[in-house]
């Protein structure tokens, strides 16, 4: 049993968290996932989503999970080296490979689990990690738990010093998010692998918010800047564009993928991913597969900066439908997504830890199923919360 100072200490902690405007409540929905959700049961607008292409509530996604949940039964009970595999898994897994310009692909229950999944096993203390700054909170605590030497860049200059540094190494693998999660912002991949070809090092990337909505057929941000080929490892989710339910992968080298199989510990300890899902994001993926989504998704997104920018607000650039409108203080984001809220429209506030002290913001997702009206409705919203 927990002692009572400790659960004191936990209290103030708390307390502590509430007082500085960084606790950060949950707010359950009573709709599915879908550009307009009900909160408390009023129906609000939804602009803080990872569901790019409205495929987390799609008719033919849902009836593709219900027909898998007829014919395969509710989860599998088993890791998949046991008894856990069905075709549905392979599949999905030669669907990717495919989708993605690979040789092979391994499923995940989450790209969370895939991302601290690959590091230990691919590398140990004699070898080298060099990791963006603003990489995913999955892949700095993938690189912990490997032996390897741990190396951190904040642009190209200082990755090509690090990667000078660390010649010596047996194995070096550069890491990168595609698209960085609280920046909108898309890797250098071209400068990234051009320095890696020149130091015979790997790359890693992790293309979460770029898979389904990034590239020319939607294949994330090494078929968008032309290093398909280069690039050794992808790892993703099928929780954001393809469906937004969960799970993810990795996918590359046909001997990286083995390898994963025999010795990647999320992997081999944690249930395979439940038929439902895969039967769904297998969907999701012919559905994603229709450019005209991507296209109402980036013309949303190019309407709703350019509206915000004239309306005054400091918005990071980019193209990506990730648009981080930055406020800095904490208690300001707060209060803005709060008044927000009440007039109908739904966002959330980021700060420390998920962003750097002093700069917190709140970041809108755009759907391609989002309304001309809606992005109207949310800038208005935005412009009514800052001069309440």
């Amino acid at each position: 049993m927990t002692s009572a100072s400790v659960r004191n200490d936990l209290r103030i902690e708390l307390a502590e968290l509430r007082a500085a405007n960084l606790y950060k409540p949950e707010r359950p929905l009573a709709s599915p996932q879908s550009p307009r959700v009900t909160i408390d049961g009023t129906e609000v607008l939804n602009f803080c989503a990872n569901n790019y292409l409205g495929l987390a509530d799609h008719p033919a996604v849902i009836d593709a999970a219900k027909q898998a949940l007829d014919d395969q039964g509710f989860g599998m009970a088993s890791v998949r080296f046991i008894c856990g595999t069905q075709h549905l898994h392979t599949n999905l897994e030669s669907r990717l490979s495919t989708f993605l310009g690979t040789e092979a692909t391994i499923l995940y229950s989450s790209c969370f689990d895939a991302n601290v999944g690959v590091f230990a096993t691919l590398l140990d203390e004699r070898d080298a990690v060099l990791s963006d700054h603003l990489n995913h909170a999955s892949i700095i605590d993938g690189i912990r738990l490997s032996k390897a030497r741990r190396h951190r860049y904040r642009d190209l200059t200082d990755l090509e010093t690090q990667l000078a540094s660390t010649r010596t190494a047996r194995r070096r693998l550069v890491v990168t998010d595609g698209v960085f999660s609280m920046e909108g912002s898309i890797a250098p991949l071209r400068e990234i692998c051009a320095l890696a070809d020149r130091y015979d090092a790997m790359v890693m990337v992790d293309d979460s918010h770029a898979v389904g909505i990034t590239g020319p057929t939607g294949a994330g941000t090494p078929e968008l800047l032309g290093v398909q080929d280069r690039v050794d490892i992808v790892t993703g989710t099928l929780g954001k564009a393809l469906g937004g339910a969960s799970g993810g992968y990795v996918s590359g080298h046909a001997e990286i993928v083995d390898l994963l199989r025999q010795r990647s510990r999320p992997y081999l300890f944690s249930n395979a991913l439940p038929p439902v899902i895969a039967a769904g994001a297998l969907t999701a993926l012919d559905l994603a597969t229709d450019p005209a989504r991507r296209e109402a998704l980036h013309q949303n997104t190019a309407t709703f900066r350019a509206q915000m920018t004239r309306a005054g607000f400091h918005v990071l650039p980019g193209e990506h439908p990730i648009v981080p409108v930055m406020f800095g203080d904490a208690g300001e984001a707060v209060r803005i997504a709060d008044r927000m809220l009440r007039s109908g429209v739904y966002v959330t506030a980021f700060s420390y830890p998920v962003v750097p002290m002093g700069k917190a913001r709140i970041r809108v997702q755009l759907s391609s199923e989002h309304s001309r009206d809606d992005l109207d409705q949310c800038v208005e919203a935005f412009l009514a919360a800052r001069y309440d």
